[in-house]
């Protein structure tokens, strides 16, 4: 989990950092606040792996703020102007964001993050599980108890050997979170973890549940894929 703190003097702006914060698993807000004197109090009491805060600010800018931390965090600067960029990057920020912020370009912000401090650790760039929010709490899942994920609008089924976690998040996030050396996306609404495949007939994924045979469709856009995987014995 990055334990992240967010600094914006724009309400809205928080808001939407908070909701895109709380769709991503390996994200926990460790605190939120409005302004550099509120935010140093944070960091003094909490442990904080990641600061994306905005860059103008009443009192101390957000550039003058991490300039005075003596062990700052990674930084991700975000602004409603783009002349800022170059003092923001001069800082070794992780990324600069530019308001109104999407949310795949905050993933990939947070992916930078991610991988940078996975680097600082010293931590493989595999583990052989990952956490889920579901129920108010953080489950711990381990990839080889997956057999597939279903999407259903802003949710997902993560079905397993025995019973299923639901977790609101978007297919496309949980996917990019997956090795792809496992999972495959097969349809719009799977994913498949590929060493649970009993077999494979035309546009249908056999997989066995509690000894019940289940049948995953496969989608046009996605079979050359899997078959490709097949043919060359990947699994």
């Amino acid at each position: 989990m990055i334990r992240t703190l967010i600094v914006d003097d724009e309400p809205l702006a928080l808001e939407i950092l908070e909701t895109y914060i709380e769709q991503l698993d390996e994200l926990f807000l460790v605190g939120s606040c409005s302004n550099a004197i509120e935010a140093n109090k944070i960091l003094q009491n909490e442990e904080v792996d990641l600061l994306i805060i905005d860059i103008q600010m009443p009192q101390v800018t957000g550039i003058e703020f991490v300039k005075s931390l003596s062990n700052p965090p990674l930084v991700i600067f975000s602004t409603a102007f783009a002349e800022y960029a170059v003092e923001g990057f001069e800082l070794e920020a992780v990324d600069y964001l530019l308001k109104p912020i999407p949310m795949d370009r905050f993933m990939k912000a947070i992916n930078r993050a991610s991988d940078l401090l996975n680097a600082k650790n010293g931590k493989s760039d595999q583990e052989d599980f990952f956490f889920v929010k579901a129920d108010k709490k953080l489950i711990k899942l381990a990839y080889d108890e997956i057999l597939y994920i279903e999407g259903l609008k802003d949710y997902v089924i993560i079905k397993k050997e025995e019973g299923r976690v639901i977790s609101l998040q978007t297919m496309k996030s949980l996917e990019e979170r997956l090795p792809n050396d496992n999972f495959l996306r097969i349809h719009r609404s799977y994913i498949i973890n590929l060493k649970k495949i009993k077999a494979v007939m035309g546009n249908v994924v056999e997989m066995q549940i509690a000894g019940k045979i289940e049948h995953i469709p496969v989608g046009k856009s996605y079979r050359d894929r899997l078959h490709e995987i097949i043919d060359n014995n990947k699994l």
